[in-house]
């Protein structure tokens, strides 16, 4: 059982403050990995999650990443720390939390994408500038700050 869900066995659902990492891999044609996610149902999204205890946000990014995507990830680099109220979330559960999340890219990894069948229904490349519609909306925020990210610096 991993943290969060240990809290929650003590808090119940009232809100808590949790921390995340999400990471966008990206192959040599400048196109991001997403997971179709199983909850929301078919929701495309970043590999990430959230830390456990002793983790920094570096390993909580590529532990969530191996876990979901059989891909090591290396030389993380970060775009942007996300949080405020625009990252509120209530659960159909009952569970309220605000998360801090951490977003990074990395062009460096190992191993060939596997789904990981408990999380998700698919894993794909897309372009960063042909996304799908049905998308975590902060994730699109965050692909789209790469993209301005890498614009800037040429």
């Amino acid at each position: 059982m991993g943290y969060v869900e240990e809290l929650r066995k003590i808090v119940g659902h009232r809100p808590l403050i949790l921390v995340g990492s999400v990471v966008l891999v990206l192959d040599e044609q400048e196109r991001v990995l997403l997971q179709q996610r199983r909850e929301p149902h078919g929701k495309w999204g970043l590999l990430g999650g959230l830390m456990e205890l002793g983790e920094s946000p570096e390993e909580t990014a590529q532990r969530e990443v191996l876990e979901e995507s059989g891909l090591q990830v290396k030389n993380l680099s970060l775009i942007n720390v996300y949080s405020g109220k625009n990252y509120f979330v209530k659960l159909a559960n009952g569970d309220e939390f605000q998360t801090v999340t951490m977003a990074y890219y990395t062009k460096q990894y190992e191993g060939t994408p596997v789904i990981n069948k408990n999380e998700a229904l698919d894993l794909q490349f897309f372009s960063v500038t042909e996304l799908p519609d049905y998308i975590v909306g902060s994730h699109k925020k965050m692909i789209e700050e790469y993209i301005n990210q890498q614009q800037r610096n040429g």
